[in-house]
């Protein structure tokens, strides 16, 4: 490896909530690390994923969309975002290119502005637009507004154009050796994966209120039978009625969303699991300090 031509460093991925943002980030990672969902808000933490070739490697910081902070919660996850914008090489704007330009595209693009770092477009979905050419007055816009290094139409669901996309954000980073080693994927710990796991089927199977009301923590791992791994976790919700939307009628629910997400949990760790789950009735909990705390959601 010559240090000369290998590039190392952080790049912040960073736009509006349903961009795609942890779609790409698993799709270049190559594992399930962030939860993924078609409500907005489902990134609270910041997860890094890392990509390494023969050229470079990036270490991608996925920050929660951007949107108006209203809960403490809200407000640390804001924080996180300004905090990602701060620290990295080079952010990586999402955006999703089958929607048209709203407050929250340029409040987004305002937020790149102040970073003053290099920054590379990223026009994802391009699987849903019918007339590629109906993306060029958006390149148009966004070159207008931002001298971004790169501009790259992809589509993180499909894969298409996301080995160009590493190549291209590879050249802006600094020279030098990598950060981590080359097997390492995520600097989250499993305990943190898992329940971003579990929290994603609770998103996929409830309904509109519940997914911003709830919350996962794996409370217990216990390795002490080598045939099967225990792990509990901790659901979080604000309201008895919520806790029984998601146990469902005679525990069904729970009983499903714990199927799928050991399902994921096992192909992952590559062993058998045994998950429980639980729900727990905590009032307010997202304008709470200690339960945020606890979380791992922290200012």
């Amino acid at each position: 490896m010559s240090i000369s031509t290998f590039h190392s460093g952080y790049a912040a991925l960073i736009g509006r909530p349903n961009a795609g943002k942890s779609t790409l980030l698993n799709r270049i990672v190559g594992e399930k690390i962030a939860a993924v969902s078609n409500k907005p808000q489902t990134t609270r933490h910041r997860i890094q994923g890392i990509y390494t070739d023969e050229k470079g490697q990036i270490i991608f910081v996925d920050t929660p969309g951007v949107h108006k902070p209203g809960h403490l919660l809200n407000r640390r996850m804001m924080a996180a975002v300004h905090d990602a914008l701060m620290s990295v090489d080079v952010v990586v704007l999402m955006r999703d290119a089958s929607v048209s330009t709203g407050n929250g595209d340029r409040f987004v693009l305002d937020l790149v502005k102040g970073s003053r770092k290099p920054a590379v477009l990223v026009l994802n979905k391009i699987d849903k637009v019918k007339n590629k050419a109906e993306i060029l007055p958006l390149i148009e816009f966004y070159s207008k507004e931002y001298d971004f290094a790169e501009i790259v139409p992809v589509s993180a669901l499909k894969g298409d154009a996301v080995a160009n996309l590493l190549s291209q954000i590879v050249k802006h980073l600094p020279a030098g050796e990598p950060i981590f080693s080359e097997d390492e994927l995520t600097d989250q710990p499993m305990r943190s994966i898992v329940a971003e796991m579990v929290r994603e089927k609770i998103l996929r199977s409830t309904g509109e209120e519940i997914p911003y009301v709830t919350a996962v923590v794996t409370e217990r791992w216990d390795e002490s039978d080598p045939e099967k791994l225990q792990i509990y976790c901790a659901v979080y919700v604000e309201r008895p009625s919520q806790k029984g939307i998601i146990i469902g009628k005679g525990g069904s629910k729970l009983k499903q969303i714990g199927s799928e997400a050991r399902e994921d949990i096992e192909k992952l760790l590559g062993r058998h699991v045994h998950l429980q789950l639980f729900v727990k009735v905590v009032e307010d909990w997202r304008n709470k300090e200690r339960e945020l705390d606890e979380m791992g959601i922290r200012e």
